[in-house]
């Protein structure tokens, strides 16, 4: 009995050694796992594309808040209005020694004139020439009678390019008890607009600082003027 103990023992050895000798080695192949076992697919693309990728990664760190906004969605810009023509061409001669597409164009369009002093409301021609009398007494002797269709009868005291002026002499008219106003003064010029088209890559930010952005506006790709 012991030797036949004894020889299962070495036969079970020498099983394990040839085990050892003749296994498989790891060799670099290929794994087949099930798609279910990757989880859902990553969506990379909705909503971009490579050239909006690229323009949004160039101006993250300009510092220009409106910069960012310019490219995500906006192709061009709008400058305007200008009153001459001449800064018009100027914007455009900058923008195109740039590297950018710009041309200008013209429109008539209520243009801001100035800050108007006034009198308003005056009830007949006796009144009016009353009230010169005092102004002119009182040291406003520019002042002079209008009337309109649709406003009136009214007296002007002057037009001005500064609030500043134009609060001033309304405070000595209303000083000498005339009740005097100001209002703002349109008129229909021509006008002038410079459309510039954006690169990849370049915000608004720097165009926006120079002009300010009431005189820049943004625009969609489908709305820039041809």
């Amino acid at each position: 009995m012991k030797n036949i103990l004894l020889i299962l023992l070495l036969a079970n050895i020498l099983y394990l050694m040839w085990g050892m000798l003749t296994g498989d080695e790891s060799q670099p192949g290929v794994m087949v796992l099930e798609e279910s076992d990757l989880g859902p697919p990553l969506d990379v693309s909705a909503g971009r594309d490579s050239d909006t990728v690229a323009s949004v990664a160039a101006v993250l760190g300009s510092g220009e808040p409106s910069a960012l906004q310019a490219v995500i969605g906006r192709m061009c810009v709008t400058i305007g209005p200008f009153k001459a023509g001449s800064d018009a061409d100027s914007a455009v001669l900058e923008y195109s020694n740039e590297g950018m597409k710009a041309h200008s164009r013209n429109t008539e369009a209520p243009v801001f004139v100035g800050h108007w002093v006034q009198i308003r409301n005056i009830p007949d021609p006796g009144v009016a020439n009353e009230m010169l009398r005092t102004l002119s007494e009182g040291g406003l002797s520019d002042a002079y009678m209008v009337q309109t269709e649709d406003e009136g009868l009214k007296i002007s005291l002057g037009l001005f390019g500064d609030l500043a002026g134009a609060e001033k002499i309304e405070l000595q008219a209303k000083s000498l008890d005339l009740p005097a106003v100001i209002t703002e003064r349109m008129a229909d010029r021509m006008v002038y607009f410079v459309d510039i088209g954006l690169p990849p890559g370049r915000g608004a930010g720097a165009i926006i600082e120079k002009y300010g952005q009431d005189r820049v506006l943004l625009r969609d790709a489908a709305t820039c003027p041809q």
